[in-house]
């Protein structure tokens, strides 16, 4: 049995092309910057369940990213997370706060156009104009005199030759004094080929919505496929939030010009895609304009008895979990994305350059491995770049930098890697102290407002009688930068030696190159998700999928059928959280069970045994 990433097959590390925030339970921008997450290169899963275990010796646990307390006191239990990729269901909620769905694949009716549009032209003008259109006149124009003469009349006649045959251009000439609408071609053959950049009708809004449905691919995947069918640049959709590969998602995506039609066709064509609940609109989306995300969690091969399950899940919805960043933050490998945005922090040039391009251990492409043996050995970066077949991943573009500018110039090579890339490592620096810092506040004060906190609102530091009235769901901790405010108990005073003992100057959080200067963020320190519900099922087929898709219904597929006598038992959990948080954090609050691939790996490799 092949193993199966548990976590995001989308873990991003140094050694493939990193993602800020990638699980798609972050829906929106990762924090301050609404940086939109960068294309990843995937983790394709064609290790087989051996060399993977082998490599996630190497990799992190929640320990080494300062993940480290619960907040509820019932028993954990065991259980498998995405085993399959439809384990793992994500609906977008909307900023109206609607929960999306794909259920409509019809295309939307247009509004009616005026219907004197179309009887403005007599049969013969039509005629001619038909084989104007199709080069088969002698004359290289048609002249159409308007008899009753107005402003309105010559739009209409305008307006419906540009409608009605697509390629012509019109103008209004005066003759002897009658006035004259001459039709003429406006770019040769080419603009008949070509029809599309002709005609928009002002009443359609410019943007066409639609819901995107997706079965394990990434959102840049997706959209990467839908832009070379339509023959687009990639920057003409938009959307709200990126959702991750090894799932089932659906959200909103918003493309300019391109009508529901062809975009409905797309859907005879395209595997694990599906496109609908169309409609046009005069805006395109934004990064961050989500309420949040809605899940669904199939937990396989559960261990805890009913009771416990039940006790678990109404901690979560009562209390919550701790709304630390998840593994997928830290990349997989043996050089986490945090050591690489620490050396940038401290303009440790030389350290991120050998962090990036050194050999590690644990498996690896054997392409990359070679790439990094030829730096260790020459230090040349052409000879190490000769080694790579695909120079985007961010070793290539790393190197591609140094042999253009240079080895004293490292700055300016490293800004070949693009920058959401770049970013990506000093906020998985950022939040692996904003987790250390926050499991240190919860060891100290446990689930009480006290003195020295921070709340949000006017964000400021609570008095001890401010403190009486708070709530734990009230309180913030920040992210280190310029541009924030610590708590004032001895917690907060503990930002300070981190990162000192990390070589760096709390005071001084200004960086020579304005990209890298950190102005910090507040993040709420526990989130109690809206919308939990959760049933225990048992199955007997393990292969069978437990959730009922929006494609499945859309089929008239049946929902699956549960057997009370199943030989598996299997946790199934509904909940809604924010933008920016993690549903991995809340279901290890859940099972009190470590969620990082390394440990996931050695469940699933028992499960499969």
């Amino acid at each position: 049995q092949r193993f199966r990433c548990p976590e995001d097959e989308e873990e991003d590390t140094p050694s493939k092309k990193p993602k800020v925030e990638s699980d798609h339970e972050n829906g929106g921008p990762p924090h301050q910057d609404e940086e939109e997450e960068p294309e990843g290169e995937t983790n394709d899963g064609e290790e087989d369940g051996e060399t993977f275990a082998d490599m996630m010796k190497y990799g992190l646990t929640e320990l080494d990213v300062g993940i480290l307390k619960y907040v509820s006191d019932h028993e954990g239990f065991s259980g498998i997370l995405k085993e399959r990729y439809s384990d793992f269901v994500v609906h977008e909620i909307n900023k109206e706060g609607k929960i999306l769905h794909l259920d409509d694949l019809s295309i939307p009716a247009e509004a009616e156009s005026q219907p004197e549009e179309s009887d403005v032209l007599t049969e013969e003008q039509k005629k001619q104009l038909g084989e104007l259109q199709h080069f088969k006149n002698k004359e290289d124009n048609v002249s159409i005199e308007v008899m009753d003469d107005t402003k309105e009349k010559r739009t209409l006649v305008h307006k419906a030759i540009k409608t009605q045959f697509a390629g012509l251009e019109t103008k209004t000439e005066e003759k002897e004094g009658r006035k004259f609408i001459v039709a003429y071609h406006a770019a040769g053959k080419k603009a008949l080929a070509a029809p599309r950049k002709h005609f928009w009708p002002k009443n359609r809004g410019s943007f066409c919505h639609f819901v995107l449905y997706k079965e394990n691919k990434d959102t840049m995947d997706a959209i990467n496929v839908l832009s070379k069918f339509l023959r687009l640049r990639p920057n003409m959709f938009s959307y709200m939030g990126t959702k991750d590969k090894r799932a089932i998602t659906v959200q909103e995506i918003a493309v300019l010009k391109i009508t529901a039609e062809r975009l409905a066709h797309l859907n005879k064509c395209l595997m694990n895609l599906k496109l609908g609940n169309f409609c046009y609109k005069n805006h395109p989306l934004k990064l961050g304009e989500l309420q949040g995300n809605h899940f669904t969690v199939v937990i396989r091969n559960i261990s805890g008895t009913d009771e416990q399950v039940a006790q678990a899940m109404t901690s979560l919805r009562q209390t919550g979990f701790i709304n630390y960043y998840g593994m997928q933050r830290f990349g997989t490998t043996a050089v986490p994305t945090q050591q690489v945005g620490r050396a940038i922090l401290k303009d440790n040039w030389k350290e991120v350059v050998d962090l990036i391009l050194k050999p590690r251990p644990g498996a690896e492409k054997e392409f990359l491995v070679r790439c990094r043996e030829e730096w260790a050995k020459t230090q040349d970066p052409e000879a190490a770049l000769k080694k790579l077949p695909n120079k985007r991943c961010v070793e290539g573009q790393l190197l591609r930098g140094l042999s253009m500018y240079g080895k004293k110039n490292i700055v300016t090579a490293f800004g070949l890697i693009p920058r959401n890339n770049r970013l990506m490592y000093i906020h998985s620096y950022q939040s692996v102290v904003w987790n250390t810092m926050v499991s240190r506040r919860i060891e100290a004060f446990g689930l009480k407002a006290v003195e020295g906190d921070l709340v949000l609102k006017g964000t400021h530091v609570l008095s001890a009688e401010e403190a009486e009235s708070r709530s734990i769901h009230d309180i913030v901790m920040p992210l280190p930068g310029f541009d924030v405010i610590y708590p004032s108990h001895h917690v907060g005073k503990g930002y300070r030696e981190l990162l000192s003992a990390d070589g760096l100057d709390i005071d001084n959080m200004r960086h020579k190159v304005k990209d890298y200067s950190l102005a910090g963020a507040y993040r709420r320190i526990i989130i109690r998700p809206s919308d939990v519900s959760w049933e225990v099922i048992k199955y007997d087929d393990p292969r069978i999928s437990l959730v009922h898709s929006d494609f499945e219904k859309l089929e008239n597929k049946p929902a699956p059928v549960f057997n009370n006598e199943g030989k598996y038992r299997a946790l199934r959990m509904e909940f809604s959280l924010p933008p920016s948080t993690y549903a991995t954090m809340a279901i290890r609050e859940v099972l009190k069970l470590d969620t990082s691939i390394k440990k996931q790996t050695q469940l699933n490799t028992t499960w499969f045994n």
